[in-house]
Order: C-alpha cells, then structure tokens, then sequence
C-alpha cells in the first residue's frame, strides 16, 4: 500500500467512515507515542496512553493492539510543521512512521496540523496548576486528544454542511 492509499484528507475520511466507528489520536513524539481514542459517535477526544518508545515494531504493535481493541476505524495523527508552516525534521519523521505503519494496517491515516497542540495542553496542566512530574506524565497522550479532537470538530462540520 502506498502512502497515497494510507493518508487521506478529512473529506476524504468523512465520506468512507462507518458509522459509529472510533478514531484514534497519535501525538508522535522522539521518546512516546501519545494516544487519544473518540467515542463512537465521534464527538469527544479522550487521553488513552502513552506508549513509552522503544523499537518500531514494538511500539507500533502495541498501538495497533489497541486500535483493534477499540475497534479505530483510522487514525489522525499529529503532523508537527514549523511555525511558518514548512516542515522540517520532525514531520518528514512523521510521515516515515506513518509510511511504515501503513505495511502493518489497511487503516487509513489523516494528517493533523499539530503546531500549538503540547503548547496548549501544557499551558492548560499549568492552569490547573498540575506538577511539573504530573505534567510530563499527561501531556503526550493530552496532545494526542487536543489532535484528536481538532480532526473531530473538523468532521462534525463537515457532516453539517
């Protein structure tokens, strides 16, 4: 499968989702992997977990694991561009995972603007006045759910219009 048949837009996802169908979140990190799941009717991104990296195919097999677990339809996944909107390092990065990912999995992937996701969620931890040890321990898998939820909203404007 090529990176074409792997990655869709969000139009693109909208038109072959089931109905009540889960999608999981991905904050793609250097050293976790944040995971956020939808409920079925795609509406609220929650934190799930996050996968400590290790090797690729390890980490990958325990998020497919739980994608199966949860019955995930697709995936939306973090895409961290640069401020001006280029992409450096860190998206080729996650492109490359996704390219990999997609030889283990028919699901289909949907790329993520992600720029201010952990900006956001740390600010908010900080609000909540959340210790920094509590923080490093949420905040990947709270980044995932910010990302989850940004693709979500997208979605439910798109079914209403």
């Amino acid at each position: 499968m090529g990176e074409n048949a792997a990655v869709l837009n969000l139009d693109e996802l909208n038109l072959r989702l089931p109905a009540k169908a889960r999608l999981m979140g991905i904050d793609l990190g250097t050293k976790t992997i944040g995971l956020a799941l939808s409920d079925v009717e795609r509406r609220l991104a929650s934190p799930l977990e996050t996968i400590r990296r290790t090797k690729f195919t390890a980490d990958v097999t325990k998020m497919l694991e739980l994608a199966r677990k949860h019955e995930v339809a697709a995936f939306v996944i973090g895409l961290p561009l640069n401020m001006d909107g280029g992409e450096g390092p860190r998206a080729q990065s996650t492109r490359a995972f996704v390219r990999q990912t997609a030889l283990l999995t028919p699901l289909p992937f949907v790329f993520w603007d992600e720029r201010l996701s952990t900006a956001a969620v740390t600010r908010e931890l900080i609000a909540q006045d959340a210790s920094r040890a509590k923080r490093a321990e949420v905040v990947d898998r709270m980044a995932a759910a910010y990302i989850l939820q940004g693709g979500l909203d997208r979605l439910a404007r798109l079914q209403a219009s």
